[in-house]
């Protein structure tokens, strides 16, 4: 029996060992062949593992293994427990804005309701990703009205409330223009704002996303405007080793893990509303008719000046 206890105890330990290293440590797991990136991007799915060796420890009724099982968790509460403190609400009358992010997706065959949805969805600044000619014309119809400026750069596309100057096409050295840089002119001053497609990542193939977030993040390093927003599909997950790149000098809002793809099942979230300069009051995530993708949103107060 004493045998029996002592394997038992040994085996909870040791898996709650690996799990507090892989959870502290995903970022020092070598990138071979793409693992470390994939590890990366399901990282918050490891609470699952860590509440399943709760249950196992209390159902073994192994102290020595509760207490070592107890530590995964803590770990866990630690990196991901801030992600669900809600974003303030109090918005300023007058100086809301409400961005939203879209990856509509080239074969899309509900473009129409799409683009009713993203007409109804309230938001001030429309990113889209993934637009094709057809979804260019029908977007256009929808939200023309009510944002009647618009840029756009290969496949990617703006439209405002608010007027854009100095539009200009990003070299993020991905072979052809999927990222634009724009001024808005809100009532409450000028925000810098990127609109982003980074290229996709496969196992084994993330150089190219990867060079194209180092050069995101020099531009925005070298942008001296107070107030930035950077929206689009990054193809980067939060839990990224290289997504600090761009969170050394940008913040994102998020109430919980946010997951934004696929669109079915969310298990990851590539797609970001990144701020600096503005105070996010309130955030969501939401599904778009014919997208693999949901879109991300949020609402920020624009401080005065």
């Amino acid at each position: 029996m004493k045998v029996f206890s002592r394997g038992r105890d040994l085996a909870v330990t040791a898996l709650a060992v690996s799990l507090v290293g892989v959870l502290l440590g995903h970022r020092l797991i070598p990138d071979v062949g793409g693992f470390g990136t994939a590890l990366d991007s399901v990282l918050p799915w490891l609470v699952v593992p860590v509440a399943l060796l709760l249950v196992c420890a209390v159902g073994l009724r192994s102290r020595a293994g509760l207490v070592a099982a107890l530590v995964p968790a803590v770990v866990c509460a630690a990196m991901f427990g801030p992600e669900f403190r809600r974003t303030a609400s109090a918005v300023d009358g007058g100086g809301s804005l409400r961005v939203l992010s879209v990856n509509i997706g080239a074969g899309n065959q509900e473009v129409d309701r799409a683009a009713h949805q993203l007409a109804r969805s309230e938001a001030d600044i429309v990113v889209v990703q993934e637009v094709t000619q057809r979804t260019r014309s029908v977007l256009r119809r929808a939200l023309g009205q009510d944002h009647p400026y618009s840029r756009s750069v290969g496949t990617v596309a703006v439209w405002s409330r608010y007027p854009m100057t100095d539009c200009q096409p990003l070299d993020l050295a991905q072979g052809w223009p999927r990222a634009l840089r724009a001024r808005v002119s809100t009532p409450r001053g000028e925000i810098a704002l990127y609109a982003v497609h980074l290229a996709s990542i496969r196992l084994g193939r993330t150089a190219g996303r990867d060079g194209a977030l180092r050069a995101l993040a020099q531009h925005i390093d070298g942008d001296r405007s107070g107030r930035v927003l950077v929206l689009g599909d990054l193809n980067t997950a939060s839990t990224d080793r290289r997504f600090s790149l761009l969170t050394r000098s940008l913040h994102e809002a998020r109430d919980g893990f946010g997951f934004t793809w696929p669109a079915g099942f969310p298990l990851t979230r590539p797609d970001h509303i990144l701020s600096r300069g503005l105070t996010p009051v309130g955030v969501d995530v939401v599904e778009i008719a014919g997208s693999d993708h949901r879109a991300p949103t949020t609402t920020f107060q624009i401080p005065r000046r």
